[in-house]
Formats: C-alpha cells, structure tokens, sequence
C-alpha cells in the first residue's frame, strides 16, 4: 500500500471517528437511549407506529419554526416575536377564509404577505433605527397580540372549510403532508446555509459582523432578508396551524416560542460545533419531542413539557457558548502563526 493510500485511509477513519464522536453528536445518542428506555418502560404504547406518526405530525410545525429561527440566530440576531408571528399568521388566514370569505389560496397568499410585511418592519429597526433585535422582536411580539385580540375579538374563528383542513392533514403514506412540508423547508434552508454565497455571508455576519461587513458583506440586507425568512416561515406554520385545527385560536401561538428556541440552540451543538443549523435543529426537535412524549406516556405530570424544554434551552445555550468560545480560540492560535510570519 503506498503512502498515499495510508494517508488517506488514516484521514479517512479520523473523519469518521470525529463525526460519530459523542461531542459532535450526543444528542443522536441520547435519542436513541430514550427509545431503548420508554421501550422498556411503557413497550405497549411507546414503541409503535402510530406514536411515531404522532410525534412526526405534532412537532411538524415547531420544526418549521425552529428552522425559520436558524436564519436570524446565525447571522446574530434574536426573534422572540416568532411565536406570536405564528399565531398571528393563524388567526389572519381564519379571520381571510371565514369572516371575509376570500378563498383558499388568497387568504394563504394574504397571510404570508403580512408575515413577510412583520419581517421586514423587524428586520428595519433592528438595522436603521440601531434597536437590538431582543427589545425589538420583545416589543414586536407585544405589539401583534394585540392585533391577534382585536382581529379575533379574543375568540376562535370557525368554518375554515374541509378543503383548508386537507391542506396539513392529508395524509401521505400515513404521514400528514404538514412533515413533508416541513422536510422540504428543511432542505432549502439547509441548502441556502450550506452551499451558496449567501449562507456563507450569513455565518461571516453572525460571527463577526463588522469583520464581515468590512469584508464586503452587506451585513444589513443579510439581518434583513435573515427576519423576512423567518417571519415567512412562521407565517407558514401558523397557516399549516389552523388547517390541522380547522379553527383559528387567538391564544396558542406563544407556546410555540420556547420548543423553538430550545431546539435551534440544542441543535447548535449538534454536527457544526456550535454554529446554528438545520440538521442539527431538526434532529433536536425530535430529540426533545421524543423525551417529552415517553414521560407522558410513563404517567409523567402535564407541567412536564415546560420543565422539559425550559431545561433544555438553559443547557443548550451554554454549551452552544462554550463550542463558539473555544472555536474562536482555535481560530486565534491559528491566526497567531500568521501574524507572526507577516510581522518579521
């Protein structure tokens, strides 16, 4: 065997062993342990087709959430008016199709244009008037449930039609179609991050944005078009809401922040060592989602949800600080050489 072929067999396991390293996917492991326990623990409930499909179907939406949430979190910015953005978008596509009796895809288009309208107004103050995406998005959030109380006159709105309620709920294989739109989200997302000049220019800006913007990246539209995406996929989960509802519920779209935020930060430490991604994201989403349903099925009390994912954000965060604070001490000591070789 050549020295070539040595190197690159050696290269070759070391890639392996670094991917299927406990640090760079725990979370895999783990959830795989929680099936091989609430297997044991509950084996006649847990372990079967149909709650797979149910966790499949009930976390669609908290997926197409968190993949949204990726967008802003990885060029440095915070939206803690996504789950407020999501039922806004539900209770709107209700109010278009009931109450003012629009049509299917009408009302669709309408309510995404407002999610994308409440993107963009994020995206301006955060960039021209200087606000920090925390207090923006804070207020933001504040700011659209009044307009969901005022829309809805804090009720729900019936008579959606069975042609919108087919729209998240016809099934596919079994499976409602809400997964696969929530799986092809999560290819375009991925792809857009992973492999084209703009995912590139939002990592550059979420790292360093004055770095980046010296660089040549207009780190503004970046942070813009980063909170239109996001309020567009919100939009997209509060439509997909209220057609598995077949009701618009003015009171149900804040408890979709906390899951989201939990399972883009855990998906953080998954894969891309500390960087926001879509694989990692999903993966979380599930992860946490398969906890908290064996727990429920083992007898576990109903508070046991929040506990769950408020846990899990609190560990995730920090570990997402410790990967991105020793990834930017690698990135210095290599840098380090370099200064060194320009300065003599």
């Amino acid at each position: 065997m050549s020295a070539i072929s040595t190197n690159q067999t050696r290269n070759g396991w070391h890639g392996l062993r670094h991917t299927l390293a406990f640090h760079n996917i725990s979370a895999v492991y783990i959830w795989i342990a929680m099936v091989i326990l609430f297997s044991i623990l509950v084996p006649e409930t847990f372990p079967t087709v149909d709650t797979v499909r149910i966790v499949l179907a009930d976390q669609a939406l908290t997926a197409i959430l968190a993949i949204g949430l990726v967008l802003p979190l990885a060029a440095g910015a915070f939206d803690l008016s996504i789950g407020s953005q999501l039922g806004l978008a539900a209770i709107v596509v209700a109010w278009m199709l009931s109450v003012q009796d629009l049509g299917v895809w009408i009302s669709i288009l309408g309510t995404l244009v407002v999610g994308v309208a409440v993107g963009l107004i994020n995206g301006l103050l955060i960039v021209k008037a200087k606000i920090s995406s925390f207090i923006t998005t804070l207020g933001m959030s504040s700011i659209i449930l009044a307009g969901i109380s005022w829309i809805s006159h804090d009720a729900q709105i019936l008579d959606l039609g069975t042609d919108f309620q087919q729209i998240a709920t016809h099934p596919i294989l079994g499976v409602p179609l809400s997964v696969y739109v929530m799986l092809v989200l999560a290819a375009c997302v991925w792809y857009l991050l992973d492999n084209t000049h703009l995912g590139r220019a939002v990592y550059a800006t979420g790292g360093n944005t004055e770095a980046a913007r010296l660089a040549g990246v207009r780190t503004e539209v970046v942070v813009v078009a980063c909170l239109v995406s996001c309020s567009l996929l919100a939009a997209v989960a509060g439509i997909l809401l209220s057609s598995s509802l077949a009701t618009g519920d003015p009171t149900i779209g804040p408890g979709y922040m906390l899951p989201a935020f939990a399972a883009a930060f855990l998906g953080s430490t998954q894969f891309r060592n500390g960087r926001f991604n879509v694989l990692g994201t999903v993966v979380a989403v599930y992860v946490l989602a398969t906890g908290v349903k064996g727990l429920q099925l083992a007898g576990a009390p109903v508070w046991i949800p929040e506990l769950f994912n408020g846990v899990a954000l609190l560990v995730a965060v920090a570990v997402n600080r410790r990967q991105g604070s020793a990834r930017r001490a690698r990135s210095a000591r290599a840098a380090t050489p370099v200064a060194a070789e320009r300065a003599a």
